[in-house]
C-alpha cells in the first residue's frame, strides 16, 4: 500500500462512518427490522456499508487485491491463529465474568438467544460469505485505513475502535459491548499492525464461527 494513492475526502469518509453508526445502532437496539432477523438485517448493513466505501474510495479494490496477492498463505495462518488466540482469551474471560458480575450469564445468555429459531446452516453461511469478512472490509480495510491516512496509524486505529464498540451501547447488554471492546482493540491492533484486509478477515470470520458455531460459550 503506497502512500500517494488517491484517498476519498475526509468529509465522505466520516459520512460512510455515521451511516455504518446510525445502520448498526439501529441492529442492536431493535434486533429485527419486518421480515429481516438479526442474522439478515446484519448482512444487510454490511453490504450496504462495503458497498459505500468501494464507491467513494476509488483505490480500495486495488489495496484489496494488493493484498491477497503478497503472501496470502501466510496472513491465513495468522488470521487463523489470531482467531484462536482470541477466543481463548474469551474463554478465560467468561471464566472470571462468572465469578465477577452477577449480570454476566444473563447478558452471554441474550447474545445466543439470537441464534433461537435461525438455521444453523444459515448463520454458518452468513458469516462465512458476509459477516466475518464484511465487518473487517469497512471497519478496518476503509474507516480505519482512511481514517489513518488523515489522522495518522494510532488515532485511525483509535478512532475505528471507539466506533466500532460505541455502536454496540444501543444494544444495552454490557457483556456485548465489552465484546465488541476487547474485538475491536483486537482486531484494529491486527490491521495496524499488517494492515491486511485478508489477515483481518480470516481472523473475524474464523473468530465467529468459533463463539457461535463450533464451541459456543
Amino acid at each position: 500500500m503506497t502512500g500517494r494513492e488517491p484517498r476519498p475526502k475526509p468529509a465522505a469518509v466520516a459520512a460512510c462512518g455515521a451511516l455504518a453508526a446510525v445502520l448498526f445502532i439501529a441492529l442492536f437496539r431493535f434486533r429485527r427490522l419486518g421480515p429481516l432477523d438479526f442474522w439478515a438485517w446484519l448482512a444487510a448493513n454490511i453490504v450496504i456499508v462495503v458497498a459505500l466505501g468501494f464507491a467513494v474510495d476509488r483505490g480500495y479494490g486495488r489495496r484489496i487485491r494488493e493484498d491477497f496477492r503478497s503472501g496470502p498463505l501466510r496472513k491465513v495462518v495468522i488470521g487463523v491463529v489470531s482467531a484462536i488466540a482470541l477466543y481463548a482469551v474469551f474463554a478465560a474471560g467468561r471464566v472470571a465474568a462468572l465469578g465477577i458480575f452477577p449480570f454476566a450469564s444473563e447478558g452471554i445468555g441474550r447474545v445466543y438467544a439470537l441464534r433461537s429459531g435461525v438455521p444453523l446452516f444459515r448463520i454458518v453461511l452468513l458469516i462465512a460469505v458476509l459477516i466475518g469478512p464484511g465487518e473487517e472490509l469497512f471497519w478496518r480495510g476503509f474507516f480505519q485505513e482512511n481514517a489513518g491516512a488523515r489522522i495518522g496509524r494510532r488515532a485511525g486505529f483509535v478512532l475505528a475502535s471507539l466506533l466500532y464498540t460505541s455502536v454496540h451501547l444501543a444494544s444495552g447488554n454490557i457483556m456485548l459491548i465489552l465484546a465488541a471492546a476487547v474485538c475491536g482493540v483486537f482486531w484494529g491492533w491486527l490491521y495496524l499492525r499488517f494492515r491486511s484486509p485478508l489477515l483481518n478477515a480470516v481472523s473475524h470470520t474464523v473468530w465467529d464461527l468459533l463463539v457461535f458455531v463450533v464451541f459456543p460459550f
